[in-house]
C-alpha cells in the first residue's frame, strides 16, 4: 500500500473522526453524522492530478476513501483475510492451475450517477488502469492479468499470464475498483476529486487551494453488496496538527481518531481516563523501512548497506522515539504474516560498531561514508523527524558514516523518490492485502513499487513459485528464502512494525471493527449508541 505508500506513520494509524462544533453534523433523518478527522492530506498536484482516481491512488489515506465510494468484485471482510463477494455474486478459479478466474456480478448494480454497472465496466476499469500505467499508482497489482473477457453482462473472466493464488486478494483492492466507463476516459486520468462509483457511500468534497478540507460520505441508497451499514452519514475533516485533533476528541468535536497519532498521545490516552474517550489497541501489519537507490554512488556498495544494517538500533527507535507503540522489525515480512522470520536479526545480531567496521574494511571502504538520509515531513506523522534524527545519531556515532538529514513535503517526496533522486529514504507500507507476497514482490523486479534498479534473479524465481500454492502456508518456504536474500543484500532495511490504535468517544459503537486486516478504515461499521 504507496501503500502502501504504505506509509511510515508516527504510529499505526488511519483516519480519525471529527464533529462540527460541539454537537456534530446532521445525517439522514436528522441523526448526527459520524465525523472522521485525519491528518491525511489530499491535494491536486502536477504529479497527482486526481487523488481519488483508482488508476492513480496508492496510499492508505486515498484507499480509505476509495473503499467507501467504489466497489470491487471482492473485498476484505469485517475481520479475517479471505476476500468475500461485493460487486460480485460469486468468484472462483475455473482451473486447477490458478490461471483463469471467473466472477458473476450481482443483479441490478448501479453507479452513483444512475448508470447501470455491467461486466463491460469491470473490463474497462482494469484495462484503463493498465493502459494509463500511472508511475506511482497500483497497476503492478494487475500486471498478472493477460486478458479480460465478458461473455455476458454479468460475467467476467480473467485470463492470467501465470498461476497466481493471490489474485482474489489483488482484485479486492482499489487497484481493481470499478469505474463508470461513461464517466472516465480510457487512457487518461481525471482531474480533481470526483468519484463515480457504486460503493456504500457517495462522496461530496469541499476544497480550498486545490486541497480537500472536508469530505462528506452519504449512504448510497442504490448500493448492492455485502457491507452492512451502521450509519447514514460520515464526515471527514483534515488536520495539520495531531495535537489539535486530540483536543477536538477531548472536547467532543471528534468521535474517533486513528491516523496519525503521536506516540506520546497514545501514552496519554492509554494511561489517563480521558472523559468519555477510550483507546483500542490491536496488532498491526504496518511496517516502516529505509529504501536504497542501489545505483547511487554513496550506497551502491552492498557493504555500505550491510554496515548500516549492522549499526541501526531498532530497540532504541521503538522505545525512545515511538514510546513502545511499535515493535522492532527484522524482516520485510512482519510478525503475524505467514512465513515471517527474523532474517536481519539472524544475519547481523545486535548493533555492533566493530562488525560494521569489518564489513566496510573487507570491501575496501576505509573512510567515513557521506550519506543524505531523506524523509517526508508531512505524511507519516510528526514523530518521523525525531526517529530520523536518532538514526542519524546512531550512524554518525560509529565514526563510519557522515549522515545529513533532508526533510521533504510528501507532494514532492513521493515522485522524486520514484525517480531515484534520493540515495536513502524513509518509507512505510500498509499491505495491499495480508499475504507475504505483498511484503516482497512490490520491492523487487522490473515494475517494483519503489522504482528501484535492484534486481535479484533468485527472488524473481521464488515469487511465481510461491503463487502456485493455493494454501498460503505452503508458500512460506519461498518467502523465507527471499527474506534471507534481502537481509544479505539490503535493498531495503526494515525498522519497525506498528500496532493499530483507535481513540473513540464512548457513545460510538463498532470501533473494534473500524480497521480491516490491511489497516484500512471501514466507516460503515461505526454507529452511535444511546
Amino acid at each position: 500500500m504507496n501503500r502502501k505508500t504504505l506509509v511510515l506513520p508516527a504510529v499505526a494509524g488511519l483516519l480519525a473522526p471529527v464533529l462540527v462544533a460541539c454537537g456534530g453534523s446532521e445525517g439522514a433523518g436528522g441523526a448526527k453524522a459520524i465525523v472522521v478527522g485525519t491528518t491525511d492530506r489530499f491535494e491536486e498536484t502536477t504529479d497527482a492530478p486526481a487523488p481519488f482516481d483508482p488508476a492513480a491512488a496508492y496510499d492508505i489515506g486515498a484507499w480509505n476513501v476509495l473503499h467507501s465510494t467504489f466497489q470491487t468484485l471482492l473485498r476484505l471482510p469485517r475481520s479475517g483475510t479471505a476476500p468475500v463477494a461485493d460487486a460480485a455474486e460469486k468468484c472462483s478459479f475455473a482451473d486447477r492451475n490458478n490461471e483463469q478466474f471467473r466472477c458473476t456480478l450481482r443483479e441490478g448494480l448501479k453507479f452513483s450517477n444512475g448508470h447501470a454497472l455491467t461486466a463491460e465496466d469491470v473490463k474497462f476499469s482494469i484495462d484503463r488502469a493498465r493502459a494509463i500505467n500511472f508511475e506511482n499508482g497500483p497497476v503492478a497489482l494487475l500486471n498478472v492479468i493477460d486478458v479480460v473477457e465478458t461473455p455476458s453482462e454479468r460475467e467476467v473472466v480473467f485470463h492470467l499470464k501465470s498461476p497466481d493464488a493471490t489474485f482474489p486478494q489483488k482484485i479486492a483492492t482499489p487497484a481493481a475498483a470499478i469505474v463508470d466507463s461513461e464517466s472516465y476516459e480510457k487512457n487518461k486520468l481525471g482531474n480533481g476529486f470526483k468519484t463515480v462509483g457504486s460503493g456504500p457511500y457517495t462522496l461530496k468534497t469541499e476544497q480550498k487551494d486545490g486541497r480537500v478540507v472536508k469530505a462528506t460520505f452519504t449512504k448510497n441508497p442504490d448500493y448492492k453488496g455485502s457491507v452492512k451499514m451502521q450509519n447514514d452519514k460520515v464526515e471527514m475533516r483534515f488536520y495539520d496538527d495531531s495535537k489539535v485533533m486530540e483536543k477536538a476528541l477531548g472536547d467532543g468535536d471528534i468521535d474517533i481518531m486513528n491516523r496519525a497519532m503521536l506516540p506520546e498521545q497514545i501514552g496519554r490516552l492509554r494511561s489517563s481516563a480521558e472523559k468519555g474517550v477510550r483507546l483500542l489497541e490491536s496488532p498491526g501489519q504496518e511496517i516502516s523501512y529505509l529504501a536504497f537507490n542501489t545505483e547511487d554512488s554513496s550506497v551502491k556498495s552492498k557493504a555500505v548497506r550491510q554496515a548500516m544494517a549492522q549499526l541501526i538500533d531498532r530497540q532504541t527507535l521503538t522505545r525512545d522515539d515511538y514510546n513502545r507503540t511499535s515493535e522492532p522489525l527484522y524482516s520485510m515480512v512482519p510478525t503475524g504474516i505467514t512465513g515471517h522470520q527474523n532474517a536481519f536479526a539472524n544475519r547481523y545480531g545486535e548493533p555492533n560498531v566493530d562488525k560494521a567496521r569489518s564489513i566496510l574494511k573487507n570491501a575496501n571502504v576505509t573512510s567515513s561514508v557521506p550519506i543524505t538520509l531523506t524523509y517526508t515531513t508531512d505524511h507519516y506523522g510528526e514523530a518521523t523527524a525525531k526517529a530520523f534524527k536518532t538514526i542519524q545519531k546512531q550512524l554518525n556515532a560509529s565514526g563510519l558514516f557522515s549522515v545529513k538529514l533532508q526533510g521533504v513535503k510528501w507532494s514532492d517526496f513521493r515522485p522524486e523518490a520514484a525517480k531515484g533522486k534520493y540515495a536513502v529514504y524513509g518509507m512505510g507500507w500498509f499491505p495491499d492485502f495480508p499475504d507475504p507476497d505483498n511484503y516482497v514482490a512490490p520491492f523487487v523486479g522490473k515494475d517494483n513499487f519503489l522504482g528501484s534498479a535492484y534486481r535479484n534473479s533468485k527472488i524473481e524465481e521464488l515469487i511465481p513459485q510461491s503463487r502456485q500454492a493455493s494454501q498460503r502456508d505452503g508458500a512460506a518456504k519461498y518467502f523465507q528464502q527471499a527474506q534471507d536474500i534481502v537481509a544479505d543484500e539490503v535493498p531495503v532495511l526494515p525498522l519497525w512494525q506498528g500496532k493499530q490504535y483507535v481513540a473513540v468517544r464512548d457513545k460510538i459503537t463498532g470501533a473494534e471493527w473500524a480497521l480491516n486486516a490491511s489497516s484500512e478504515l471501514q466507516p460503515w461499521e461505526l454507529g452511535r449508541g444511546a
